[in-house]
């Protein structure tokens, strides 16, 4: 179907926009995510689905500025230390991944019966992953700057380097030479461009971006934001380097910038856009009917590329000491190919390298990879057992005999503690989170590691001789067991607890510990009274006016409690209707006398 003109175009790009925002929800919804959601979607509405584009290639063109971009913003996150300091990672731990991986896929190549100039760079086609799909699956689960995150970074920078070297090997293992082709001319001019990006980033876009800040015209700065990503990027490709590398070094040489939050926040939009549209068009891009003529060979490469790529990936990964987990979830993120062998394979294509049969087949495989790395990542975190922290260093609860004993030692267990010490009180403390037993004991606090629901645990911190337990922990059905547990095997203690909300106060209440309090409560209530204060109500006053809503606030809470339990259930749920204040506030006027309970609380706290 092609539909001519302006009507047409308007069609394709409505269809383009309609597919994303359908496909994207649903896939993220069924826990899918949204890089395969984009992939489906732009097969739906491409040449072997509705046929409402006739050519994915052009629209692949211009969404690939959509991994210019994303390059650009990871860029303006990594300043120069930084990434001077991931120096080992990118030419240590990318270096051997390439080869290592190039090495075997070169051999899966050679046993399908290619020539071997051609199965070494279907294979290192193959090699270079996906910086979109990567780094899309890094952000999405909140990865990109953890360690593991910072080592996947550096390996796809590497990996964006690799595209040079790799073209200027498709010039001499061409059949044909070009007479006008001249190998060090093309290097010598790809490292001038590399050298005249770094000295104007350095010495001019900051001058420029001053200038223009004084403009103070906000379109004026997006604009500017698009010139430096996409000049950066078009320096690059006149230089035969990779367009993504240059929009990257652009954003290192930006990351130290007054500006750099300004111009993340004027790209985010188009990259977001483009990278979503660089999906479909990769989407579309698949030839299924290359695929059903050879489907018994695209599947048989798919496997065979991804399980040796893997391999080798893993390989790598435990000779660099990362740890068996951190290994299968670079393999899950890794082990597909990426936009840069369309690149690679086409180049291959002109050299006369490859056929037309060869690269339609090893483009589909690359594709394939792709849409199968979300589902790889899926079943990782689905069949993966949870990790188990390192316990070296760390001392188990055992013998303690405190006269308090603290479970939970985040900022709220941290502050309750410090009244406690002051007093000169002997104080046990026992946590499950190891990073923050270790972060404590920077600060001079001895903290054992224990989870305080098992009774074992509690006798070892001792829980039979502490007059008090402070039950700080920050998850509501955590502390409602160990309420259960220390209130079964300990009834003489005292049970101080933090309650998440109003309606874990109220349960709390009828389960009989001694103190509860909402983990808001407090704060807000000193955030309020110094509002009062900052707009001019006399000191005593308000303090007047915060200590009636706290009195109110109990007396409402007891008469809820004394209530019929399933009001007040209802109650927490936002369907039972609101008792009235009991008493009129002093300062009359001041609040109103239907205030309801805390409706913040009735979501959370």
């Amino acid at each position: 179907m092609a539909v001519e003109g302006v009507t047409g175009d308007l069609i394709k790009v409505v269809s383009l926009l309609g597919a994303g925002v359908v496909a994207v929800p649903l896939f993220r919804r069924l826990g899918l995510g949204s890089v395969l959601g984009y992939f489906t979607a732009g097969l739906a509405i491409g040449p072997y689905g509705l046929g409402l584009f006739d050519n994915p290639e052009s629209v692949l063109h211009v969404a690939e500025f959509g991994v210019v971009m994303f390059l650009f913003i990871i860029g303006l996150e990594m300043q120069p230390s930084r990434l001077w300091n991931l120096r080992r990672e990118i030419f240590g731990l990318g270096v051997a991944q390439v080869m290592l991986c190039g090495a075997l896929l070169t051999g899966v190549g050679y046993a399908y019966g290619l020539p071997l100039p051609a199965a070494f760079l279907v294979g290192m086609g193959f090699v270079l992953s996906s910086t979109a799909v990567v780094m899309q699956m890094l952000n999405e689960r909140g990865e990109t700057s953890t360690p593991q995150g910072q080592q996947a970074v550096s390996i796809l920078l590497l990996e964006d380097l690799a595209i040079v070297p790799l073209l200027a090997i498709v010039a001499l293992l061409a059949p044909v030479k070009d007479p006008n082709a001249e190998g060090w001319l093309s290097f010598g001019t790809g490292v001038a461009c590399v050298a005249g990006l770094v000295i104007a980033g350095r010495y001019l876009l900051n001058p420029m971006f001053r200038l223009l800040a004084l403009a103070q015209a906000r379109e004026v700065m997006t604009a500017a934001a698009l010139l430096v990503v996409l000049g950066s990027a078009l320096a690059m490709q006149l230089g035969g380097l990779s367009m993504a590398m240059g929009a990257f070094l652009a954003g290192v040489l930006l990351s130290e910038s007054s500006f750099r939050h300004q111009l993340e926040a004027d790209i985010e939009p188009f990259r977001g856009i483009l990278l979503g549209l660089f999906f479909l068009a990769v989407g579309m891009s698949l030839d299924l009917g290359v695929i059903v003529q050879q489907w018994v060979l695209i599947g048989g490469a798919v496997l065979a590329f991804m399980c040796v790529k893997a391999l080798g990936i893993f390989v790598v990964a435990k000779l660099f000491r990362s740890t068996t987990r951190a290994a299968i979830t670079r393999v899950a993120l890794f082990s597909q190919g990426g936009e840069f062998a369309f690149v690679l394979y086409g180049a291959a294509l002109s050299a006369g390298i490859f056929d037309t049969q060869v690269n339609a087949v090893a483009s589909a495989t690359v594709i394939i990879s792709m849409a199968l790395t979300p589902l790889l990542a899926i079943a990782l975190d689905r069949f993966m057992p949870p990790e188990e922290a390192s316990l070296d260093g760390i001392d188990l609860a055992d013998g303690l005999n405190g006269r308090s004993l603290i479970i939970g030692f985040g900022r709220f267990g941290q502050v309750a503690s410090q009244a406690l010490l002051a007093r000169g009180f002997s104080v046990s403390i026992i946590e499950v989170d190891v990073e923050l037993i270790k972060a404590a004991a920077d600060f001079g606090f001895k903290v054992h590691y224990g989870d305080g629901t098992r009774p074992e645990i509690l006798h070892a911190s001792g829980a039979e001789r502490a007059e008090a337990i402070l039950v700080c922990v920050d998850n509501r059905n955590t502390a409602d067991r160990i309420v259960a547990v220390a209130q079964e095997t300990f009834p003489h203690a005292k049970l101080f607890v933090r309650a998440y909300d109003r309606g874990h106060s109220m349960d709390l209440i009828r389960a009989g510990v001694a103190f509860q309090i909402r983990e808001t409560f407090e704060s807000a209530m000193a955030f309020g009274t110094a509002v009062l204060l900052g707009m001019g109500v006399p000191q005593e006053e308000a303090l007047e006016i915060a200590e009636d809503v706290r009195r109110r606030d109990e007396e409402r809470l007891d008469l809820q409690v004394a209530s019929d339990i399933n009001a007040g259930i209802d109650l927490v749920r936002g369907n039972a209707p609101v008792p009235a204040p009991l008493t009129k506030p002093k300062a009359a006027g001041r609040i109103h006398g239907n205030m309801p309970d805390d409706l913040s609380d009735i979501g959370s706290s």
